[in-house]
């Protein structure tokens, strides 16, 4: 089967086409005959500033069309021969998921395709696992408004930690802006850290399985007005919030009894991250992946492969009834699907 899918929860618009190699009878899906046939994207970015919810889904309409033919064209596949259509229905932002849900309505109703809504969370867990074979892992989920370690525990996905107030990537795009760079934030911040020599002491909030990111930030824009080094406060930011997201991904490890740990979403693309994770894993005997880059950026490849598995799933959504969700929660996801998505990844992978 086939699936067209349509990324847009934030500045990313993605289109995405995925052949899990099975009819559309088959229970069981073979994992290595899954082909990813395109995975294309036009991101909105700036150079000076934040992301203005507005202006990226101006974007998103501005490059829908191209985008989404570029994806059939590159996959070598017309609409004719796509089974279904996947969209991210939440979370994200309300302004950027309506243009995604608009698209990926107009493709169904026109073409008489079942429709799919995909949470974006889960489908950067099940992107991970597929492409990295990894089998039962916990994810440290870290992208603009997502901090979550998730895991399945208890038949269904699970948030074991997450951040109380900001999301760990929003967090460093606000500490570039205070720095005068541009959006996205996160590698300019890593290219400053490289040049920091000096760590200075910062706050380390971690509640429980939990982290906090506000009173950081305020601590840093008192220091960058004190005349603290820019270089030496980007060094310390990554070596203070990494160490608070490992501290929680470990203990959620030791908790659920797992030896795999899964890295997924944008800041996951931060090679000090990357080190740090491996160094861990490496002294508690697990196993660490990362994805490519391309799989851990927001991307539709995801999408449409989650898509997939929620529709093998007996899951589909009625264009009347396929609402954004911008608070859709991980741990919202019924178990039905949780267990069909697990299931579907159990060894043998068959």
């Amino acid at each position: 089967m086939i699936c067209l899918g349509i990324e847009t929860t934030a500045h990313t618009f993605g289109a995405s086409v995925v052949d899990d190699g099975a009819s559309k009878g088959d229970k069981k899906i073979d994992r290595s005959k899954v082909r990813i046939l395109s995975n294309v994207k036009d991101s909105y970015t700036t150079e000076a500033g934040g992301m203005i919810p507005k202006d990226a889904a101006e974007h998103h309409v501005a490059v829908c069309g191209r985008v989404i033919q570029e994806a059939l064209d590159k996959a070598g596949v017309r609409m004719r021969k796509v089974d279904i259509v996947s969209f991210s229905q939440g979370p994200g932002l309300g302004h950027c998921l309506r243009i995604g849900a608009m698209a990926a309505r107009l493709l169904a109703a026109k073409h008489n395709l079942p429709l799919v809504g995909v949470n974006h969370c889960i489908a950067h867990l099940e992107i991970g696992r597929l492409v990295c074979d990894a089998h039962d892992p916990v994810l440290l989920y870290v992208s603009g408004a997502n901090t979550q370690v998730i895991a399945f525990d208890g038949g269904r996905y699970r948030i074991f930690g997450e951040t109380l107030d900001i999301g760990v990537g929003n967090f460093l795009d606000c500490f570039a802006r205070c720095l005068g760079l541009g959006f996205p934030g996160g590698p300019k911040i890593y290219e400053l850290a490289l040049k920091g020599k000096n760590y200075i002491k910062l706050p380390y909030v971690v509640k429980g399985m939990d982290v906090s990111f506000g009173g950081l930030l305020t601590n840093l824009k008192q220091k960058i007005e004190s005349g603290s080094s820019h270089e030496d406060l980007a060094f310390s930011v990554q070596e203070t919030v990494f160490a608070m997201l490992l501290e929680v991904s470990e203990r959620a490890l030791a908790h659920c009894n797992k030896g795999e740990l899964l890295l997924g979403g944008g800041v996951a693309c931060n090679k000090r991250l990357v080190e740090m994770a491996k160094r861990m894993c490496e002294a508690r005997g697990a196993s660490c992946f990362v994805p490519e880059p391309e799989f851990l950026l927001d991307n539709a490849a995801m999408i449409a492969w989650n898509g997939l598995l929620v529709f093998r799933a007996g899951e589909t959504i009625r264009i009347e009834d396929s609402i954004i969700r911008p608070y859709w929660r991980t741990d919202e996801v019924n178990s039905k699907l949780s267990k069909a998505c697990l299931a579907a990844k159990a060894r043998p992978y068959a």
